[in-house]
Formats: structure tokens, sequence, C-alpha cells
């Protein structure tokens, strides 16, 4: 079961409640304190929030419960998207300060589109200004009619003792303290009981529509017991048709064992064609990047068992992998493990080509999970080690913790030779950082990337040059008359040889291309590379001792930038299209930002409650897009980018564009 929801709405404190009140836990840890099973590392506890997704397996009224906790900042997506693959169910949190927040809508359509059963806890009832009929509207207004409370708290705010058990109307009142079993039977308070009945009746009305023959008893005024509204409300809940909505305070665990009892009481046994005796079937979902141990996998067995020090085969790599010590992880904590079965999850150290999105077999199999979907990174940085010599430490610490995440992007920009880090906000390239310095004691600094800008040429031209250099033995000689013009879109540089006799040897005619191939690198507008050229080489001069390949390239390169200078040359940049999806009431100052900053829309469309709008803009203009649109949309929109073309830069920006370059600063306009 994955714990999921907005960022701020206490999973972790649920998470924590719930592994206290099993047994798992002999003391109830808190996110203040840096003491909870779940947010161990160094990072999580002085952020204050969840950066990876943390696995506690234990046992609960005889059931083995695998319980995920996710984090709920949109940077740290990916963990919690590989939490819902393998998971069975969700339980979303919500405060109950803010209902329904934009991540809890993210999350919750992830899980629609895995088919998974969901139960709602509304969390921090004990909070100023928290309201849980509140907050059970925005369920329903973001969610549908079939949201429905099982639930209601006893008090408001700081007054908050206890909830009201709708299925068998009555009371539990939590004790003073955090204790196990903290929680008493009492008759509903009569000021309570009118709004009781009315929330026990939308209930049942609910529970009803999950059977005929429940419905038709229903409506003629039978009694409908105990087991009769539990085994309707369990298929309602199994079949995606039904909600329930449960509540609490996590910090005093209030509710937690209502919550636990639910989750262990879960539905009727499956018959399912994997099992133990079947072929191995294990999804990796998660990677760790340990400095000590090397990389560590935690995987969900489906089908067959996995024993340690045995054999596998990665059928995603299609390569043989030696199984360790298995173990069965409970926050940072790893229990030994000889054999793990279907249903577990289990976590092994240093598989040689395995991670995250790789499925393990016993044998060499066809085997694909479909891939998660995720968010393409969208805010880069160049980088550079901090100290010289300490280049290779960096790419090794980068290279692993990307192994991590699979939102983050590193490579080598192949124009401008920077290497770059890629992540979906600064936050996440922030925290790539500090475990680079934490875990591997590698620091690399980052700069805005540079925008990678060509030249091309608008009109034909042509140019002779000619290399000569005599030293007193032997020199050097060669002579080049070429023609240029612009290229067909696209074709990169087309070379042709229209030398007629000896002219120019055929030997040196490789040469000429390479000159050409090299002034192409750098030209004469701002230094950056030119696209699209056609080149002719139809004349030239040599001799028969002085010519060289090294004569022949260089004055190759002088030719083409000679013509280059009367080919009217342009300063091009390349244009992205956006894909924002935003919250429909800031669709107009998102498109009033888009248009600050050259962008041309190209339509809107409405999805849900949000508006997805497309827009071309200057890749210049979006490099600090994120954090403004952040701040426009209040973190509730999100956006993609994709590059489309280059285009002229207009002529005011590019005289600045130039200068910068020659200033040697950062380009941008």
């Amino acid at each position: 079961m994955a714990l999921v929801g907005h960022r701020g709405s206490g999973k972790t404190s649920l998470h924590e409640a719930i592994l206290f009140e099993a047994g798992a836990v002999n003391r109830l840890g808190t996110v203040e304190a840096g003491s909870t099973v779940s947010d161990h590392e160094a990072d999580e506890q002085q952020r204050g929030c969840s950066i990876n997704a943390c696995v506690s397996c234990f046992a609960y009224a005889d059931r083995e419960i695998n319980l995920i906790d996710t984090p709920g900042e949109p940077s740290f997506v990916a963990d919690a998207a590989a939490a819902l693959r393998v998971a069975d169910s969700a339980v979303v949190v919500v405060n109950a300060t803010a209902g329904v927040e934009v991540q809890t809508e993210r999350l919750w359509r992830r899980a629609d589109e895995e088919g998974l059963a969901r139960l709602v806890f509304v969390n921090m009832l004990d909070r100023e200004r928290a309201d849980f009929f509140a907050a059970l509207d925005s369920l329903k207004a973001a969610f549908g009619p079939h949201v429905v409370a099982t639930e209601i708290p006893i008090g408001a705010e700081r007054e908050v003792r206890g909830v009201v058990d709708l299925i068998d109307m009555e009371a539990f009142v939590y004790t003073q303290g955090a204790g196990r079993g903290n929680a008493e039977r009492a008759p509903i308070p009569d000021e309570l009981r009118p709004r009781a009945e009315e929330y026990r009746e939308k209930l049942m009305d609910e529970v009803a529509e999950n059977s005929d023959e429940l419905m038709e008893r229903y409506l003629e005024g039978a009694e409908i017991d105990h087991e009769e509204i539990v085994t309707a409300l369990k298929r309602g809940v199994t079949e995606g048709h039904l909600f329930p909505v449960t509540c609490g305070v996590a910090t005093k665990n209030l509710g937690t064992n209502r919550l636990l009892e639910a989750i262990g009481e879960g539905g009727e046994t499956l018959e399912i064609a994997p099992d133990e005796d079947g072929p191995l079937v294990a999804y990796v979902f998660k990677t760790t990047a340990d400095p000590y141990t090397g990389r560590i996998n935690i995987f969900r067995v489906y089908s067959g068992t996995i024993g340690s020090d045995s054999q596998a085969v990665n059928a995603t790599r299609h390569q043989k992998e030696r199984i360790g010590q298995l173990g069965q992880p409970l926050g940072k904590e790893i229990k030994p493990m000889t054999e793990l079965g279907a249903g577990d999850i289990g976590a092994v150290a240093k598989l040689k080509e395995t991670r995250a999105g790789d499925v393990l077999c016993n044998a060499q199999r066809e085997i694909a999970i479909r891939p998660l979907d995720l968010p393409a990174p969208v805010m880069a940085f160049s980088y550079e080690a901090r100290s010289k010599g300490d280049e290779d430490k960096a790419a090794t610490a980068v290279r692993r913790l990307s192994e991590e995440d699979p939102t983050l992007d590193v490579h080598r920009d192949p124009q401008t030779g920077e290497q770059i880090i890629a992540g979906l906000t600064q936050v996440h390239v922030e925290v790539l950082v500090e475990r680079m310095r934490s875990r591997f004691g590698a620091e690399i600094e980052l700069h805005p990337p540079r925008v990678p800008y060509q030249e091309a040429i608008r009109r034909p031209a042509v140019a002779q040059a000619r290399y000569k250099k005599q030293t007193g033995g032997k020199g050097q000689f060669a002579d080049c008359a070429i023609e240029i013009e612009p290229g067909e879109d696209g074709s990169g540089l087309e070379f042709v040889n229209r030398i007629k006799g000896a002219a120019i040897p055929g030997g040196f005619i490789p040469a000429v291309e390479k000159g050409v191939v090299e002034a192409m690198r750098h030209g004469t507008v701002a230094g950056y590379p030119v696209k699209d050229v056609r080149v002719r080489l139809v004349d030239g001069k040599h001799h028969d001792t002085d010519s060289s390949e090294m004569a022949f390239k260089l004055a190759a390169a002088m030719a083409f930038r000679q013509a280059m200078e009367e080919a009217d040359p342009a300063l091009l940049e390349p244009i992205v299209k956006l894909t924002i999806s935003c919250p429909d009431e800031v669709v107009g100052d998102v498109i009033g930002d888009l248009n600050s900053r050259r962008g041309r829309p190209l339509g809107m469309e409405a999805k849900g409650s949000t508006t997805e709008v497309k827009a071309e803009v200057p890749m210049a203009e979006v490099l600090d897009f994120a954090p403004d649109l952040r701040s426009i949309s209040g973190g509730r929109a999100e956006f993609t980018i994709e590059f489309e073309r280059y285009e002229e830069v207009p002529g005011h920006l590019a005289s600045r564009v130039v200068d910068a370059t020659a200033e040697g600063a950062v380009v941008g306009s």
C-alpha cells in the first residue's frame, strides 16, 4: 500500500503512526525531531520533507503489509509513480486545512491509471482552521460523488478528541497521549448525532448501489447488518466504485488504529495466475546509490520465488545476475531474508547491471513492464568540479546518483561542450548537488547553461584563399577557391568536388573538406556553429613539394570564413514548444508571461479542472521559466519542453548576443 498526497499533508507522520500502532517500532518518532523511520536521510531531515520513497515491511493481524511512504514534492514524483506501480492500493492523505491540492490530483490520476483501490485519510484535524467537512467537499468536487465518509470527527481543531464510525454508529474517543490502543468506545455525543445520521445516510446510499439486492432492501427500509455493509463496501472499493474517507491526527496516533484495521482487513482472497510455484518475475522499482554498499535495488516479486545466493536473469538488459543476500526493508534497516515469494517486497545489493525499471527472471525470457510516464526534465544547469583534479570523482557521483532518479538527465552538450544536469525543478537539482557532497565527497558548481545558438548564411558567395609559409626548409603551400550557398534545412554540410584536371591532387581533397568542417564549428557572427551549407570546391593550386594536407586544410578554412563574411550571415536561436498544464484561473497570467518572452501561443485545451496551453518560445527566454511559472501558479502548474527548430534572432537582440559572447558572459536575451 502506498501513502500518497501533496507535500505537507503528513504522510510521513502517518507512516510512523501506523508502524507504531502495528508494533513494528517501539516509539512514535516525529518529523520535527528527525526521528521517523522514513525521512532518514540528512537532507530530508534538514528540508523537513520526503525526497525518497521509503518501504516498510511488517506483520499485522496475520497479514504481511508492505507500506510505502512517498514524496509529495513534485520534484521527486518518480518515486511516487514507481510506488503506485507496485502497490495494490493507496491511502491518499489530505491536509484538513487545505483540502485537495494539486499534487493530490496528479497522484489520484496516476492511481486511476494503475487501477488501484483507494481510501482517503483526512489528517491534521487538530490544526487551526482544520475543517473535515470542507475537505470532504473538496474531495467530492475533485474526484466525484463516490468519495464518501465512513467516519466523521468528534470535536474540531484543538478540541478534536475522536471519531464516529458511520458503519456501526458508535464513537471512539482517544485518551491523552499517543500510546497504542488509546481508543475507547463511547456513545455518539448528542450534539453530533444529527450530523452523524446525515452522513451515514449518504454512506448507505453509496454502499447500496453496489448490490441490486441490497438496494432493494435498503429502499424498503429493511435493516442491513454490519457484515452486509462491509462486504458491499469492500466490493465497491476493490472495483474502484467507492472511495472511503477516514480521518484523524497522525502525530497524536488519533484514528490510526482504525485506518490500520481497514488496511489489515483487506478484501476477499483472489486467485491469480502467478504464484510462488510459477516462474520468477520480479520488478525493480527503486534504486539507491550507497557509497559503501554500492547500488541497492528494491523490487516486488509478482510470481515465483527468489532466494539468497542464487542466479537470475535481467530480462530488460539480457544479462545474468548473481543474487547475494536478500532483505526486507523497514526504513533504512534491512532484515536479512533467505527467500522472498509472490507479493513480497525485497532489497538486494551489488547487482552489476540492474536498476529501476528492470525485470528479473529465472530464465532468459522476453518480459517487459510498461515504462513509467514521467515528466521530462526542464530545469537545466551546466556544472563543473569545484576543484581541479576532482572531475572524475564528480562524474562518478553524478552518474551513480542519476541512476536513482529517471527524471534527472545528465549529459554533455555536443555543441557547447558543457556538462549538463537537468531536473524537474531547481530544488531537484540542488538536492542532487547536496547528495554528491554528503555521500561521495564530490563538490560541483552550477551555472546557467549557454543557449546553443547557430549561424547560417542567407545568400551565395565565393572566395579564394592561399596559405603559404616558408621557414628555410620545406615550405607550406595550398590555394583553394570555393563557392558557398544556403543548404536545405537539416542538411548540414554538403561538400561537392568540382576540381577538373590536377589543380588540386585527389589526395588533398579530403583535407579541404576537413578544413571546411572545422571552420563551420565557429561562425563569423559570434563564433557559433554554422548549419546547412552547400560548399563547392571549384579551383585551386598546389606545389609539388610544399603542398600538404595541413596546408590545404588551413587554406580551405580561410576560404570558408572569407566566403561566409560575404554571404550575409545571420545568428539563429533554438525555438522550443512549451506544453503547460495550469489551473483555469491562472491561464491569463501564464499567457501574459509567455507574451513577455516572445512566445507565440499555439492554442488552449480544457483538461478537466486544468487548461493545457501550448506555445512556441525562444529557448533563451525559458531558462528561468520554471521558477516564474511556479510563482504564478502557486506551484500548481507543470510544463514540458520540446525542441522545434531554429529561427533567426531579431537584429536588436542579435547584437546583444554578439556583445555578450565577446565579453565571455552567459548567453541569453
